[in-house]
């Protein structure tokens, strides 16, 4: 099993470039004009699971972006995914 130094090594400049390029995106939605949707209220919720010392983080951000209802629609209100739940 690597050491936390070893896997530094091998994957900090990666997790460090997926940091600044959400905090890019994030800086171009406040840029712009218009309401924020269920999609940003769900990348602001999965963020605090980041910064927690949980140990099934990734779980739990895909968790958030879940949706979490056990009925099924009639109808859906369109077709294809948002990668966030309404």
């Amino acid at each position: 099993m690597p050491s936390k130094k070893e896997l530094l090594d091998l994957q900090f400049i990666d997790a460090r470039h997926k940091l600044i390029d959400l905090a890019a995106f994030l800086d171009r939605i406040d840029r712009h004009p218009g309401d924020d949707d269920h999609r940003f209220a769900a990348l602001k919720t999965a963020i605090p699971i980041l910064l927690s010392d949980r140990p099934d983080r990734a779980r739990a951000v895909l968790e958030s972006f879940s949706d979490p209802s056990t009925e099924l629609p009639q109808t859906a209100p369109f077709q294809g995914a948002t990668g966030a739940a309404l």
